[in-house]
């Protein structure tokens, strides 16, 4: 799972602010007459202030693009998301990589081939070697936190522990120093979107310092790091040995890049909306313009030209224990469906510029495959007589008593505010809720093992990959309950017929097929309201007056920073 920056990575329809460049991206630069040019678009200092991030920045303790788009600068990956706005930019293309890969065996085994030309930024050379080990020490307990699907997919990844004790995972393959192979458990035809996780980033054996390694970790990018403080600072500048000439997706436009974390999103915005000194070329990667800025936007034309809008492939959601009562029976889930005001909910985060009324768990977009559906219609402000009507068939004419669990914070968009929207909501139809806060820390671990998971609990859910796959795998298919923690199908699903389609749809190479089957996936699985969809989030983000190029990406829903110049 990846959870937004600073709601917890996607794809949807993107609304841009400006007309698309042909290199991809546009000139939202508004202050400037001059029209983007990627051919000439170096030098300067770009500044990113962020609420949250840089907590990690090895390769091999990120959640896939974690640290929004900042990782890509240092660490290349086998594929890369396509560096343009629009649709197009949902979908993977090569990097270290001579292609997407060459599958066999039912998309089983992936062979991949390196370009020539790649080098660290100490000028030695990129080798398959590289890539294998750089993905090995992401085994390693020492180094937790990366995504979980090379454990899960690859022959004896759920068994192995890293390079450090001299083990070799066997399913990696390197014949030569340009060919890697990988040989996986079952078929995948995702594979090259995980390709783009920064596990996949090399990393020199020789210069592997373990945990320190994040502190000074060796570039492949067109940036290297001269200065890293956890959770507080990035400083970004040149690789010398990097060009354009072997990577065609980073514009690398700034000479440097100054990323602050810790930052409230008041701060942010005022600093963005300011734009004094270095503010001015400066942008954001995870926060969402404020109340106050929202309401000038309609009036003030200068700044709202400095605003980019766009989607990240994520869903909020009331998520029901099906094991517990009285969400067993689905006349009660049926219910909740019904008797859930979605405009109170959009309300409490904001807005419709923030959120739109959700009734599918897929998000918007092609690259999803979502089928539109909405099975138990509430219309914008909820059925509760229709709720109450279920409610007294199932036996409760007089009413029930639910818990509510939620985060007790609300810049996850599905705390306490939501909360409070869905209590007022059920109460209409006669269910009466007993909220449940816990802390942030505690949140996942309570929620996701079964064990102690509440029967009713507010959740969000964000795409890896801009695919139907990691959107339904984790919270639908049986084989991924995990008893002891760390569960996602809170619903407990464990139903043959899913898990069998799920299976069959893996074997698609051909995201273009894929996304229909999985959408036809959801649509079928919706039926059974396992769970209730409440939103879609939206990103509308401010960038400073001496920032061009600034485009809402539709992989991670964010500025791609690697297209960013200053003027």
């Amino acid at each position: 799972m990846r959870l937004r920056p600073t709601l917890l990575l996607g794809a949807a329809l993107l609304t841009l602010v400006t007309t698309v460049a042909a290199c991809g991206g546009s000139d939202s630069g508004g202050s400037s007459s001059a029209a983007f040019d990627p051919k000439n678009c170096q030098g300067g200092t770009l500044t990113v202030l962020n609420e949250s991030g840089l907590a990690k920045f090895d390769p091999a303790t990120l959640y896939t693009s974690g640290g929004g788009a900042l990782p890509s600068l240092v660490y290349r990956t086998l594929t890369t998301r396509k560096r343009v706005a629009g649709e197009a930019g949902t979908t993977p293309v090569p990097d270290l990589a001579t292609d997407l890969g060459t599958p066999s065996d039912d998309a089983k085994t992936w062979k991949y081939t390196l370009k020539d030309g790649l080098k660290f930024d100490d000028g030695t050379p990129i080798g398959s070697k590289d890539v294998k080990y750089g993905i090995q020490r992401s085994f390693s307990p020492d180094l937790p936190g990366g995504a979980p699907y090379l454990h899960d997919w690859l022959i004896g990844g759920a068994d192995y522990k890293g390079p450090y004790n001299g083990g070799d995972l066997e399913s990696i393959e390197t014949p030569d120093n340009r060919t890697i192979i990988f040989k996986l458990r079952q078929p995948h035809g995702d594979f090259p979107y995980l390709a783009t996780a920064t596990q996949f980033a090399p990393v020199p054996k020789a210069k592997d310092t373990g945990t320190k390694y994040q502190n000074a970790p060796v570039s492949s990018g067109p940036y290297k790091v001269e200065k890293y403080e956890q959770g507080k600072k990035l400083i970004l500048t040149r690789n010398t040995h990097w060009s354009r000439a072997v990577d065609d997706q980073r514009l690398a436009c700034p000479d440097r890049i100054e990323v602050t974390s810790g930052l409230e999103p008041t701060v942010i915005n005022q600093r963005l909306v300011s734009g004094s000194g270095a503010d001015a070329k400066a942008i954001t990667t995870d926060a969402n313009v404020g109340p106050e800025q929202l309401a000038r936007l309609g009036s003030d034309p200068s700044l709202s030209k400095r605003v980019s809008r766009g989607v990240f492939g994520e869903t909020k959601y009331l998520a029901f224990d099906t094991t517990k009562k009285p969400f067993d029976d689905v006349r009660v889930r049926q219910a909740v469906a019904y008797a859930i005001n979605r405009q109170s909910v959009i309300n409490a985060v904001g807005g419709s510029s923030l959120a739109s009324p959700a009734t599918t768990f897929l998000p918007e977009g092609k690259a999803f495959g979502q089928q539109r559906y909405d099975y138990f219609p509430a219309g914008e402000t909820g059925d509760p007589a229709k709720a109450r009507e279920l409610l007294k068939q199932a036996g409760y004419a007089g009413g029930l008593a639910v818990e509510l669990a939620f985060p007790n914070y609300d810049g996850d968009g599905y705390g306490p505010k939501v909360a409070a929207a869905v209590q007022d909501a059920l109460k209409q139809a006669g269910i009466t809720v007993k909220p449940k806060s816990l802390s942030e820390e505690d949140y996942r671990t309570v929620t996701g093992k079964p064990a102690t998971q509440p029967p009713l609990s507010l959740q969000s859910w964000g795409a890896d990959w801009p695919a139907g796959g990691p959107f339904l795998i984790p919270i639908f298919d049986g084989r991924q309950i995990l008893k002891e923690g760390g569960n996602y199908n809170l619903a407990q699903l464990n139903d043959p017929a899913v898990n069998k389609e799920i299976d069959e749809i893996n074997k698609i190479t051909d995201a273009a097929q894929a996304a229909p089957r999985w959408g036809a996936l959801d649509a079928e699985i919706g039926k059974q309201a396992l769970l209730v969809p409440l939103y879609h989030p939206k990103t509308v983000a401010l960038f400073g007056k001496g920032v061009k190029n600034a485009y809402v990406d539709e992989w991670r829903g964010w500025y791609d920073v690697a297209s960013v110049s200053v003027k």
